[in-house]
């Protein structure tokens, strides 16, 4: 397409040129010049072609006279870019010293937004902010985006949430790329402003900002912090109906919904929501906050986590679920032997720690600390020590009886 045009370019002002030069042809002309009592006559075309030497002779004096001056930028232009490529080399290799020198030596050169940003970020990993905050203020209002982009990104790495935000929202640097549009995201939700983050997702994905994974687990961390965040029970409704139906299924959106309900005082949502994932998609996290949750309703969540220990009768969550909720109704012979069977079958610490609670309730100090230590050990890593009056190993078979079904669905004792 670009031949086609130059083509018909050439043959338009061919054509042009040809009438032209028969008009001439057949009527020459006459320009009469008179300069100092002097006449000067020619035709038109004799005039044209004199006018057009003469632009040529001051074209060429001018080529000549500026030829050192466009050496010399050129000269100087090759250097910069010379300078930019070390220097980028120097700041991934580690010489933050080196590096910074280069590039601001490049940036002042070639004006390059790109060298001046290098370069505070080499001033920021030799642990200069002061040096850092010049190169970026360097930057002039043709690149205020660039600018805008840069301070955020920097503030976010130091933690200064609303210093990054500002910077983002200067009307000079609108509107935002895709790097901006992320980094804006963040630092609304690092200042508890999820719900403002989880609106921007849209945007994000339109701009392709990050992958699809990325972007995906982004709408499950700020949909979750966005139900955290909400004032009251209806605000928390509203954004909850908005998540679309995948996202409600998530275990770290379900448990963000159902602990702020709980706190709102709203037990039957916050129940419910964790019963119906669940009977969705078996989650043992999910399983251990509905039997921690402050919530009442102690006899229906009894009978539920009964009915789902019968079709699980060795998981550990669902046993420590239980124990929690027998205890809290004041229960605790039922609730020990429990947790005992939840250790059993690899409760861990939490089983630890909720079986000094019981002890601690009943004025059992001895075994209380002991029980406490233990989930401290378990958490580190270490061996449980043995409880007083018997082995830790006997006391744990002897609790972890629990019916389980054979291959042929036969009901047996755990041996």
């Amino acid at each position: 397409m670009p031949l086609f045009r130059n083509l018909l370019f050439w043959l338009v002002l061919a054509l042009v040129g040809a009438v032209v030069a028969q008009a001439m042809l057949q009527d020459p002309g006459e320009v009469l010049v008179r300069f100092r009592g002097n006449d000067y006559r020619t035709t038109v075309l004799g005039a044209l072609l004199l006018v057009l030497g003469a632009l040529l002779v001051l074209w060429l004096l001018w080529a000549a006279l500026t030829l050192p001056f466009r050496g010399w930028r050129a000269f100087r232009q090759r250097q910069a870019r010379a300078r930019l490529g070390d220097g980028l080399v120097a700041l991934q290799q580690g010489h933050w010293t080196r590096a910074e020198k280069l590039l601001a030596q490049a940036a002042e050169r070639d004006d390059s937004a790109a060298a001046r940003i290098a370069a505070a970020q080499a001033a920021d990993a030799r642990g200069d902010a002061a040096a850092a905050q010049v190169h970026l203020d360097a930057l002039d209002a043709r690149h205020a985006t660039t600018r805008a982009v840069a301070i955020a990104e920097r503030a976010l790495a130091q933690e200064r949430p609303a210093d990054a935000l500002a910077a983002l929202d200067d009307p000079a640097a609108q509107p935002l790329p895709p790097r901006g549009l992320w980094l804006r995201a963040r630092a609304a939700a690092a200042l508890d402003r999820s719900y403002e983050a989880y609106g921007m997702l849209g945007a994000l994905r339109q701009q392709q900002a990050l992958p699809a994974a990325e972007l995906d687990a982004a709408q499950a961390r700020w949909g979750a912090a966005a139900l955290h965040e909400a004032a009251d029970a209806n605000a928390l409704a509203d954004r909850w109906d908005a998540l679309p139906k995948p996202l409600q299924s998530e275990p770290e959106v379900v448990a963000a919904y159902a602990t702020r309900a709980a706190a709102l005082r709203w037990d039957e949502a916050a129940a419910r929501s964790l019963e119906q994932a669940l009977d969705a998609r078996w989650d043992d996290a999910l399983v251990e906050l509905y039997g921690a949750l402050p919530i009442g309703r102690f006899d229906v969540r009894r009978q539920q986590l009964e009915r789902w220990l019968q079709a699980r009768p060795a998981n550990p969550s669902v046993l420590l679920a239980l124990a929690r909720v027998l205890r809290a109704q004041g229960q605790w012979p039922q609730a020990e032997p429990m947790l005992y069977r939840a250790l059993a079958q690899g409760g861990g610490g939490a089983a630890w720690e909720e079986l000094g609670h019981g002890y601690a309730a009943i004025g059992d100090d001895a075994r209380a600390r002991l029980a406490y230590a233990n989930a401290l050990r378990v958490a580190r890593g270490d061996t449980p020590v043995d409880m007083p009056g018997r082995d830790l190993r006997q006391q744990i078979h002897d609790a972890a009886a629990v019916e389980v079904r054979d291959e042929h669905g036969v009901p047996r004792l755990r041996e």
